[in-house]
C-alpha cells in the first residue's frame, strides 16, 4: 500500500530516488507511464498487470479506448530500482510529466504518483478549495 507524499530530486542523469517504506514493494520491478493530470504513474508489476489486462480487453473499435490505450500501454516502460533504491525516468517520460530537478511522489493507495514540485502545489492547492464539493461528488458514489 503506498500513501503520504515525499519531496525528492531527479538527479543529472535522469534517476530519481524512491521513498524507503516504498522500496520493498517496488524491489521485484516496477512499471512507470503517462499519468494523467501531467505526472506519472508509477505501479507495481502486479497492479500493472491488473491494469494491463483492463486496457487490453477494451474494444478496438472505440476510438477512445484505443487512444488511452496507446498513451498507457505504449508510454510505459519496465524500471528497476538500483542499488540505492533509485529508477531510472526515461526523457519522454520526464518532457511529458514536465519534470524538472524537485520531485513529489504521492502514494496513491495502488500505485505511485510522480510529479513536477510546482504542478504538484498548484493542483493540491485547487483540489483542497474544491474539497467541500469533491466530498459530496464522493458521497454519492458511496464513498
Amino acid at each position: 500500500m503506498f500513501i503520504g507524499e515525499y519531496q525528492h530530486n531527479i538527479d543529472d542523469k535522469n534517476r530519481l530516488a524512491m521513498p524507503v517504506k516504498f522500496r520493498a514493494e517496488l524491489k521485484s520491478g516496477a512499471v512507470v507511464t503517462p499519468g494523467l493530470d501531467n505526472c506519472l504513474f508509477l505501479f507495481t508489476k502486479s497492479n500493472w498487470q491488473k491494469l494491463a489486462e483492463k486496457l487490453a480487453s477494451q474494444p478496438l473499435g472505440r476510438a477512445d479506448a484505443r487512444g488511452f490505450s496507446r498513451i498507457m500501454l505504449a508510454g510505459a516502460m519496465d524500471v528497476k530500482l538500483d542499488s540505492l533504491g533509485r529508477i531510472l525516468l526515461p526523457d519522454y517520460l520526464k518532457k511529458y510529466a514536465g519534470l524538472n530537478k524537485k520531485i513529489v511522489v504521492a502514494g496513491l493507495y495502488s500505485r505511485l504518483e510522480i510529479w513536477d514540485e510546482g504542478t504538484w502545489h498548484k493542483y493540491k492547492k485547487q483540489m483542497e478549495n474544491q474539497a467541500e464539493n469533491l466530498a459530496e461528488k464522493m458521497g454519492e458514489m458511496g464513498v
